[in-house]
């Protein structure tokens, strides 16, 4: 059975619940903590401003009216006033200096923020204090904030629970399919007597569904199984007696020469369903069981296919040969590389009138070039296609091309065509991974 695939791992529902539930808290901590952070901006650089500026709005207003008004002394604020034509007042000297406008003082003098601004009796300097604001705003600010975030995370963690167990019957039907084998399907796996007590709704039903569907499959692929090992046999044995009885027939001398062509024509038209009931059988087998992958040697396969199919030629102009440029070896199933040798040899003497048909043996594939007619390009595009039949006609039914498409797709062997007309057809098997063998 195919294991699943990595990345589909990864992305399976608990983590992705997971995932959602990090990104979650995530975002509602970066939320309240920004939040916080931008009232506490607020409440530091906006509302002391403008208490700032409306305490020295009232000083003056104070001012005016009784020369002698005190200035602001408070916990957090502290007033200091350098009257018209003094030098210098009585201000402290971190003060001296400060132009007109808003300033935030350094830590080392406190870190107050002063207002300092002129008016009808002089400059007059305001001092806020923010220790006070700061313990203010960690205590109505973050206090606040560390509670609702552990009441977000547990609420957040609850649903996730929540969540999680909500999904776990899928999870469980997940994992129960997954080690389904598709050769051998355990639908009893998903019983009603096998299943976690809290499955139920909609997963109970794709459950069951999904138990029906493993038994109809369970039966085809049983059934598959019959149909391959009886037509293996049913259909065989009474080819080899027919190709049997026409050897036979074959060694009398006293045939004449009409029966003799006939007779030819027969053996040929047994060897053809020999080579199509092999090839039905082969792609038929679920996998490959049957078809052991062995190392074997590739001019072998070939030179039995033209021994085997040099009869196809005799009342044509035609040779047929296999030239071995160099002798190699390959891991898989001999019989579908007979197979599929056999329907391209087949096809390239079905389509070569006069000239040759040669298989050549190549470093990394096979090659049946022949002298026929050739295909035009919308032919060429087309010849793979079940039952096509080019321009040209031709004996066959127009399924060879198709039967060594299904193989080589079965095998991991590629098949490429190169044709003209007029030129004649070059077939090819390319094999991915070869070794070179001693003659």
């Amino acid at each position: 059975m195919s294991e699943p695939p990595k990345a589909a791992a990864r992305t399976g529902i608990r983590r992705q619940l997971w995932a959602a539930y990090i990104l979650q808290v995530a975002a509602i901590s970066f939320a309240t903590v920004l939040g916080v952070y931008g009232a506490s901006a607020v409440l530091k650089d906006v509302l002391i401003q403008r208490a700032l500026t409306e305490e020295a709005a009232h000083f003056w207003h104070r001012l005016a009216q009784h020369p002698d008004a005190e200035l602001p002394d408070t916990a957090n604020m502290r007033g200091y006033l350098m009257r018209t034509g003094e030098v210098q007042g009585r201000i402290p000297d971190y003060l001296k200096g400060l132009d007109l406008g808003y300033h935030a003082l350094p830590k080392a003098v406190g870190a107050p923020l002063v207002l300092v601004e002129d008016g009808a009796g002089g400059r007059l300097y305001l001092e806020f204090k923010q220790e006070q604001v700061a313990r203010l705003a960690f205590f109505f600010g973050f206090v606040p904030l560390a509670v609702v975030l552990i009441v977000i995370y547990v609420v957040a963690w609850v649903t996730y629970r929540v969540s999680r167990r909500a999904v776990s019957p899928l999870i469980w039907l997940a994992e129960a399919v997954k080690r389904w084998d598709p050769k051998d399907p355990a639908s009893q796996k998903l019983a009603a007597d096998s299943m976690p007590l809290d499955l139920g709704g909609e997963v109970e039903i794709v459950a069951h569904a999904l138990q029906e569907l493993g038994e109809r499959l369970g039966h085809f692929v049983e059934r598959e199984r019959q149909f391959t090992r009886d037509a293996s046999h049913e259909l065989r044995t009474p080819l080899t007696i027919m190709r049997t009885a026409c050897d036979l027939m074959a060694e009398d001398c006293q045939l004449e020469t009409d029966a003799c062509r006939n007779l030819a024509r027969v053996r040929g038209a047994v060897r053809d369903m020999e080579g199509l009931i092999e090839a039905f059988l082969i792609m038929a087998r679920e996998g490959d069981r049957g078809l052991p992958s062995a190392p074997f040697v590739v001019n072998e396969i070939a030179t039995e296919q033209v021994e085997s199919l040099r009869p196809l030629l005799a009342d044509k102009p035609v040779t047929l040969d296999v030239e071995h440029r160099t002798f190699i070896a390959v891991d898989g199933s001999p019989r579908a590389l007979a197979v599929m040798l056999s329907n391209l040899i087949r096809n390239a003497c079905g389509y070569t009138e006069r000239g040759e048909v040669m298989v050549r043996v190549e470093s990394d594939r096979v090659e049946v070039v022949d002298t026929g007619r050739g295909m035009e390009a919308d032919e060429l595009e087309r010849a793979f296609e079940p039952f096509f039949r080019g321009r040209a006609g031709g004996d066959g039914q127009g399924i060879g091309l198709a039967i060594v498409r299904r193989l080589s797709g079965k095998f991991g062997w590629p098949v490429s065509l190169h044709s003209r007309p007029g030129e004649g057809t070059r077939a090819i098997i390319h094999f991915p991974h070869t070794r070179p063998v001693d003659e």
